[in-house]
């Protein structure tokens, strides 16, 4: 005990710094990860690592990353890294090694990072986060389910839905009220998810207070605690795991598990048959197969052969749950983005509504599935919506195979985290010039063959691109030429410009929100 001097005070300060010089020390040796491996880094400080400002929520993950991208592509590096706390993350600029590594080379990174605990939060175990052979044996199974025969399937669903958009708007005319064009959107996808994912009409753009609403702005409206637990998910997701937080409010997850429960009791018992997701997951549940080419026909839900289910009720709720939020929010996020965007330009909002009026003309004024198809300018102002405000602005790759970058000695080791820069990419001007403006041409047929396919993925690529694409896209459609042809939008002075992306939402948010004036045409 001789190194102890005697002094209770000043032991303590002693050892309290000889802790604090240890914790510095393996602060530099891990930021040192990426130097030792000739990888350019940012220069981080402790103990934040590169995310300073991100964990302070100073700025969402888009931008952070967007950033370190802008930084990486200025040294004129095919990749480099980034520190998360003491956490290295591989970060791949070069477009033709993203591409690679998210289809060629999918074998080596075959999962997201995304926390999955299906006994402790059980909405966690859904498509989107499930990892290696659970996740592949599931996509194929579900995979049939969001065929274009499908989505002709569920679009008399969005029809219906339709009016009530109408009618919601009006009344804001009527009452000369600036619209909060999120909020709409948000009611109108949710009354769309939970009709087609849970057979449920909730009617959200009547009662802007019914439980699917208010279920879904507790999953986005979060508490700065909520937002760094999100974030975690998708940096530390074992530790949230180990230290069981849960992703969901138990309030949250007790609705889903209740209302799925409720229905596949219901539609089992009474064998009800109707033409949306959740039948086609009961079909799954009970081993009838799906057809790739089932255009509305529809199978008895009896289990076949007596086989155990195929799913159990907690996984078929994860998957009722992730295509209601993914469904809902990022339809919505788009919409709200695009409204915005065209009503800053009015010329190619006349030019939208020009091509929606004449495309209706051609079919009896009524919209059908095939004449949304056909809206080949609408569809350009989507792309180029997600092209400006990716919902994910990031994509997310654990390294599930050791893995030798192409062309490199460096090698990734196996449970490596990788951020591929959606954001970062898609705002780089030496593929989008004046990335700022918004410039639907971008995506004309001709522009589109001269960028390279790893210039745009908003919706990922590879095995793992994102399996309800074609549904979120129809909806937005419907959304869009609902409002466009019926309304013309300007821009409301609520409105706070320039945008301000909330730093506490994973999905692209507007801090204040966005606020339109509508009038009829």
């Amino acid at each position: 005990m001789a190194i102890l001097s005697g002094n209770i005070y000043i032991d303590v300060l002693a050892i309290a710094v000889s802790i604090f010089a240890v914790i510095v020390a393996l602060f530099k040796w891990q930021f040192g990860y990426w130097e030792r491996r000739d990888v350019y880094a940012p220069k981080p400080t402790i103990p934040f690592g590169n995310a300073k400002d991100l964990l302070l929520q100073r700025v969402t993950i888009g931008i952070d990353i967007k950033n370190v991208y802008d930084d990486i592509k200025s040294k004129r590096k095919k990749f480099g890294g980034y520190y998360f706390l003491g956490k290295p993350i591989f970060i791949p600029v070069d477009l033709d090694l993203v591409k690679v590594m998210l289809t060629k080379d999918f074998m080596h990174f075959t999962n997201h990072m995304n926390t999955v605990d299906e006994e402790t939060d059980p909405l966690t175990g859904h498509l989107f986060s499930l990892k290696d052979s659970k996740w592949r044996n599931l996509r194929s199974k579900l995979t049939p389910t969001f065929t274009s025969g499908k989505m002709k399937m569920m679009f008399p669903t969005l029809l219906d839905c339709s009016d009530n958009l109408v009618t919601l708007v009006d009344r804001y005319i009527e009452e000369k009220e600036p619209i909060d064009i999120k909020d709409v959107a948000a009611r109108f996808t949710t009354d769309i998810i939970s009709s087609c994912a849970f057979g449920i009409e909730c009617n959200s753009l009547k009662n802007a207070n019914c439980e699917f609403r208010e279920n879904g702005r507790k999953i986005f409206d979060i508490t700065t605690w909520e937002g760094l637990v999100r974030l975690m998910t998708v940096t530390v997701p074992d530790l949230l795991v180990y230290l069981k937080i849960k992703t969901f409010r138990k309030d949250t997850t007790d609705f889903f598990m209740n209302i799925v429960k409720q229905t596949v009791n219901y539609r089992e018992t009474n064998n009800i048959i109707r033409k949306d997701f959740m039948h086609l997951l009961i079909q799954l549940r009970n081993n009838v197969k799906i057809q790739e080419n089932d255009v509305g026909e529809l199978k008895d839900i009896n289990r076949s052969n007596n086989n155990a289910p195929s799913l159990t009720l907690n996984e078929l709720t994860a998957q009722a749950f992730v295509f209601f939020v993914a469904g809902f929010e990022t339809s919505s996020t788009t919409t709200t983005f695009c409204l915005y965007e065209l009503a800053e330009n009015p010329n190619l909002q006349n030019q939208a509504r020009e091509e929606i009026n004449s495309v209706l003309e051609k079919h009896d004024g009524k919209l059908t599935y095939d004449g949304t198809m056909k809206l080949v300018y609408l569809d350009k102002c989507i792309h180029e919506t997600l092209r400006k405000y990716p919902p994910l602005p990031i994509h997310t790759r654990e390294c599930t195979e050791t893995y030798k970058v192409r062309g490199t000695d460096l090698i990734i080791k196996k449970g490596q985290s990788v951020f591929i820069p959606v954001m970062g990419i898609q705002y780089d001007p030496e593929y989008y010039p004046n990335p700022d403006k918004f410039d639907p041409e971008r995506f004309s047929e001709e522009n589109r063959a001269k960028r390279h396919a790893a210039a745009w993925t908003p919706f990922g690529d590879g095995p793992r691109a994102c399996i309800g694409m074609r549904f979120g896209v129809m909806q937005t459609k419907v959304g869009l030429v609902t409002l466009l042809r019926n309304f013309k939008f300007t821009l409301h002075p609520k409105t706070e410009l320039p945008l301000f992306l909330d730093p506490k939402s994973f999905i692209l948010a507007v801090e204040g929100g966005v606020w339109l004036k509508a009038e009829r045409v």
